[in-house]
């Protein structure tokens, strides 16, 4: 028997199984893959470091043993291509675009692998930018993966409201810094993820310290760190400190952050991983 429905594009109008399904349809580029998580990093604010976190986090998952790309989010905005030194127009086949590999084989997705230079200014309005998150998602060939990070803009607008209702997010990492200011923006982030439901894998502080090359002390520009405290009072796991580190944005500068070593990403990144297998990390929205 068929019933009426507004979205079936059969010219009668009627909803059969041969003419029309609630199921998606997949694109040639997403037959292609096979993404097991997708994980979203998400600050609320900018100027916390989350394109670095995010990037560091893909570095220390990939030396783990796991396939890891990262679809950079921020379409006005991108840094990831830069970071990691890969530069010059994403390929493209018959199946869809297909994803640019860093040195060491991280596949990356921005739209600055898609512009004639890469300081171009992209000047579009919301609806454009949200289609292009999409596209990158359906229309790229990300073939197998145990992780693709989402590096989300900062705010909880467009782009995240995109994300979260059309992509498969299967779960949310926050970065914050010590100050108060971006904590309290970050808890905005929580709320909105909570509104959406995915689960929050944990809370980073980024910018936590730095460490005197000289004396080995421990100096908090920011101010004393926040990042367990906010954690606990959210009831998200805390994923651990980050440090400014000259060192980081020196290779972020020259394209080079696979050769930056860190015990702390290394240990931040293990902890993420266990969050997700346990699923720990799931949002008590009680």
């Amino acid at each position: 028997m068929s019933e009426s429905c507004s979205s079936c594009s059969a010219a009668t109008g009627t909803c059969t199984p041969e003419s029309c399904s609630s199921e998606p349809k997949l694109t040639d580029a997403q037959k292609a893959s096979h993404i097991d998580k997708i994980i979203a990093v998400m600050s609320g604010k900018g100027g916390v470091g989350k394109s670095s976190v995010t990037s560091m986090l893909a570095v220390s998952l990939m030396r783990q043993g796991y396939k890891v790309g990262i679809l950079d989010a921020d379409i006005t905005g991108p840094s990831i291509p830069k970071i990691f030194g890969v530069s010059g127009r994403a390929g493209v086949s018959q199946a869809g675009i297909l994803a640019s590999k860093s040195r060491d084989g991280i596949k990356i997705m921005s739209l600055n692998l898609m512009i004639e230079t890469e300081d171009d200014p992209v000047i579009l309005r919301g609806p454009l930018i949200t289609q292009i998150v999409n596209q990158f998602y359906t229309d790229v060939i990300w073939g197998d993966l145990d992780y693709l990070l989402i590096d989300l803009p900062p705010g909880t607008g467009d782009v995240a409201i995109t994300v979260f209702q059309s992509l498969p997010v299967n779960g949310v990492v926050m970065v914050t810094s010590p100050q108060s200011l971006a904590n309290m923006v970050v808890r905005k982030a929580i709320k909105m993820t909570r509104h959406y439901e995915p689960p929050i894998y944990g809370l980073i502080e980024n910018m936590a310290y730095v460490q005197c090359p000289g004396c080995e002390k421990r100096i908090e520009i920011f101010g004393k760190p926040k990042g367990e405290a906010e954690a606990k009072r959210n009831s998200i796991p805390f994923l651990g400190e980050l440090p400014i580190d000259p060192a980081l944005a020196e290779l972020s500068d020259a394209g080079k952050v696979e050769d930056y070593q860190s015990p702390a990403f290394d240990q931040v990144a293990k902890l993420l991983a266990e969050q997700i297998r346990t699923n720990t990390g799931k949002n008590n929205l009680a």
